[in-house]
């Protein structure tokens, strides 16, 4: 007679941070290598404007439009390409994005006039759609909504680390204008794409697609942490969340309420990426060098905020306040800096910078808590495809306030009103299992505070 399977024994708490060390170990460094070569390859033509601008008679509006394309393309193919993510792997469809758009970075080398800026700069960001949104479904793969945060946080160091290396590297390539024939700022363009085709190759051999395919993780560690993250998503369906359908994402308000947050947030990143080196350039005689390396101070900030404060978002309360408060931190960091002089406006963007991608990491956790399947894929990308849109508004409307009143400094104020609106908003932002612990008439259920 056969012996009964025994029900397998839940991890302790213990065995389960360790795993969750190990995944973070074994999983970040090489998201966040492919996020910092990414963001490289996106927002290199800030430092390159001024040389390009010269060299291709672009104005100020031209730039700027040419900027903010990218975001368009970008934003309208990221649920598809999320979607395809979904049923193919992780670890195929992101080789395919890094390889397309590495080669068509270097591509950049080659721009002529408007017509082709605009026309590269629309298909780089076809390239990469689906790069972060395919992440932050990637990280549901592993991390439940307590760690998710944290995890996301590591991911957008990411933007930090390319932002501190790509101003001292870009203006360093910068110098090289003339060696060969070339301008530096095709130098730019070619040195910095071609790492995007090689490191594909690694993330194709060595990124696993889930956590049954982990080569590091035992067969019971593997079993434990999808039975884990099986249970969350099932308790999230049993609560009236959890939906398969599209169709709720989009009729979900606080979907919407997430996506308006999202897109104020990246209304003021892009504007800083993309306007800040001719900022300071503008402010007295520096090299290019000098200017990539002042352009790294808000960054080195941002990094600090990004590697401290997303652990204490363990809750859905103290997710909103960090969330809130971090948006009020950003508007006042701005108004310092459109009302100070240039070494105390420098330290105001470094004070809105501390909070970026604190606020950027807890928004993904609102609508990661609400679906499950193609919703949460879908959801993720909508989430933020349309956010990403202040991607291209805030350069479209910061070039044209620069070009009509020489001053971009201007367009500061601009962001700091749409960032305090935000963060007022932010406060009606829930959870799906907040949903569940708050009756009809709004008040919390006894015994389940929020």
């Amino acid at each position: 007679m056969s012996r009964p399977q025994t029900k397998p024994q839940p991890a302790t708490p213990l065995a389960h941070a360790a795993v969750t060390r190990l995944m973070i170990r074994k999983l970040m460094p090489l998201l966040v290598i492919v996020y910092v070569i990414s963001f490289l390859d996106r927002t290199n033509i800030a430092l390159a404007k001024h040389s390009m601008s010269v060299d291709l008679s672009l104005s100020a509006a031209a730039y700027g439009l040419g900027a903010g394309l990218f975001f368009l393309s970008y934003a309208l193919l990221e649920i598809p390409s999320n979607l395809i993510m979904h049923r193919v792997g992780a670890r195929m469809w992101i080789t395919r994005i890094m390889i397309t758009w590495g080669l068509l970075s270097i591509a950049m080398a080659f721009v002529r006039g408007e017509t082709s800026f605009y026309v590269l700069r629309l298909l780089l960001g076809a390239a990469e759609a689906g790069l972060f949104p395919g992440v932050m479904l990637y990280l549901t793969y592993w991390f439940n909504r307590e760690e998710r945060a944290r995890a996301t946080g590591y991911f957008l160091l990411g933007v930090c680390l390319a932002n501190i290396v790509g101003g001292p590297l870009g203006g360093a390539l910068l110098e090289l204008d003339g060696l060969l024939g070339w301008h530096g700022w095709q130098w730019l363009f070619v040195v910095e794409g071609l790492p995007a085709v090689l490191l594909a190759f690694v993330v194709w051999k060595v990124l696993p697609d889930g956590p049954a395919s982990a080569r590091w993780l035992s067969k019971e560690q593997a079993e434990g942490l999808e039975r884990r993250l099986a249970a969350e998503r099932e308790s999230q369906a049993s609560g009236g969340r959890g939906s398969h359908s599209l169709r709720s994402v989009i009729g979900d308000k606080q979907v919407w309420l997430a996506i308006f947050v999202y897109f104020c947030h990246q209304l003021t990143i892009y504007t800083t990426i993309f306007f800040l080196p001719g900022i300071i350039g503008a402010s007295g005689h520096f090299s290019p060098f000098a200017i990539g390396v002042l352009t790294a101070l808000p960054w080195i900030a941002a990094a600090i905020g990004a590697a401290t404060l997303p652990r204490f978002a363990n809750t859905s309360s103290r997710s909103r306040q960090i969330l809130t408060g971090g948006l009020i931190v950003m508007a006042a960091g701005l108004v310092i800096a459109a009302y100070s002089t240039p070494v105390i406006g420098l330290l105001g963007v470094c004070v809105s910078a501390f909070m970026f991608f604190v606020v950027q990491s807890i928004i993904f956790t609102f609508p990661s808590s609400r679906f499950n399947g193609p919703a949460l894929a879908g959801g993720l990308a909508l989430v933020n495809s349309c956010g990403l849109l202040g991607g291209f508004v805030g350069p479209t409307v910061m070039g044209l306030i620069e070009q009509s009143t020489g001053n971009p400094m201007n367009g500061l104020v601009i962001l700091a009103v749409a960032l305090f609106i935000a963060a007022l908003c932010s406060l009606r932002l829930r959870h799906g299992a907040e949903d569940r612990a708050t009756p009809a008439d709004g008040r919390p259920a006894a015994g389940k505070p929020i």
